[in-house]
């Protein structure tokens, strides 16, 4: 792998950078979870859409700059840096999105890549159970059919974005006498749609960031199956393979928080407090900063394999190991520099309560590590 960047590379980091500086919103938004902060962030995906940076690896039809994946990372990395609203769309660009691309018709992809880069569209994901978490298999939902639609009834929950999302992709049960990983299906489903029933669901700092879904006798037309009829368990594997690999996470959300920590004990080691940096800390604080580096260089020579024709495949499970707990690690660092002063640092203590969850979605690191030791390692199952 060559570790430097060709010039037409750095001239898409320079563009990028550029742009961002010069478009970064005056003030701060809502949070994203709340009805205002909620459409002032989709407000900016149709500002990053109109400027061609909503999807810019994906194809110039659907709005994006067909920029390699090399080009993306560095688009990554820029907009962590650069401090500009959150993306709020995340679930439909970067997990359903590449799903739709593999798996999707052209109607499809037609109807759905669009009002999905401009932000018209915002998705959630709708997996979980209240008895089906990690052991996304044993889910329950059935999904009838009933000539043109499919008549769901059961119940998802802890849908992300799933209290203001116009969409929700789900997994579903079509054949109700199948179990484990036949007979399920991958729909997609109108917020909408009769039948269904929302409840918001508050985290700790009280922001509905999920929701119940109830569905009671709910139609859905045919035409959102992705996917054949009981052939949804590979599609949901691509979704979360996504998921847990360079999709979702991509290197630049944690270069941003490790070059922010490095910052916050520079500042404290200053004295500006006149209090000064617990000089024990400071191997704590290189390391997290050692390994956001290491994992952005991983995920970088991972994008050379993938585009030489590579896959991600079982990998994406210890990227995703290894990304959730430094996410951890980085903030919990920042409250131990911080001190008694840490809750007062909203940024610092949000950011950790976020944090906690990253070792539990997309499949808790537990079941990652089984897949590791299974299918990356090769050990026999007991």
């Amino acid at each position: 792998m060559d570790l430097t960047f060709t010039d037409s590379e750095q001239a898409f980091r320079d563009e990028v950078r550029t742009w961002l500086a010069e478009n970064k919103p005056a003030e701060a938004f809502a949070p994203m979870d709340t009805p205002e902060g909620f459409e002032q962030h989709r407000g900016w995906e149709r500002t990053l859409f109109d400027a061609g940076w909503s999807v810019p690896n994906w194809p110039v039809k659907y709005g994006g700059r067909e920029c390699s994946l090399v080009e993306w990372l560095i688009f990554e990395e820029e907009y962590y840096l650069s401090g500009v609203p959150g993306r709020v769309n995340t679930n439909g660009i970067t997990l359903l999105g590449p799903t739709l691309f593999e798996f999707g018709t052209e109607e499809q992809k037609d109807r759905f890549f669009p009002p999905m880069a401009r932000g018209d569209e915002i998705w959630a994901q709708g997996w979980s159970e209240p008895n089906s978490g990690s052991d996304l298999a044993s889910l329950k939902t059935t999904a009838v059919r009933d000539g043109d639609h499919y008549v769901l009834n059961g119940q998802k929950t802890w849908c992300s974005r799933g209290a203001w999302a116009d969409w929700i992709f789900c997994i579903v049960r079509t054949d109700p006498d199948t179990e484990r990983h036949a007979g399920l299906s991958y729909l997609l489903v109108p917020a909408d749609a009769p039948g269904m029933e929302r409840r918001p669901v508050g985290r700790l700092d009280g922001e509905p960031a999920f929701a119940e879904l109830f569905f009671d006798d709910c139609r859905v037309d045919v035409a959102n199956l992705l996917g054949g009829e009981g052939e949804g368990w590979p599609v949901a594997m691509a979704t979360a393979s996504s998921e847990r690999g360079l999709n979702l996470r991509a290197p630049g959300r944690f270069l941003a928080a490790a070059e922010r920590l490095a910052d916050l004990y520079r500042d404290l080691g200053a004295g500006a407090d006149g209090r000064g940096a617990d000089p024990d800390l400071a191997t704590e604080v290189a390391d997290a900063y050692i390994k956001a580096q290491a994992y952005r260089w991983r995920t970088f020579q991972k994008a050379s394999e993938l585009m030489a024709g590579g896959t991600m495949g079982s990998e994406a499970s210890y990227m995703k190991v290894w990304w959730s707990e430094l996410d951890v690690e980085l903030h919990a660092t920042a409250l131990r520099l911080l001190g008694a002063s840490g809750e007062l640092v909203g940024e610092w203590m949000s950011g950790y309560l976020f944090a906690l969850s990253g070792p539990i979605y997309a499949g808790t690191n537990e079941i990652q590590r089984n897949i590791i030791a299974e299918r990356v390692l090769g050990v026999p199952r007991k």
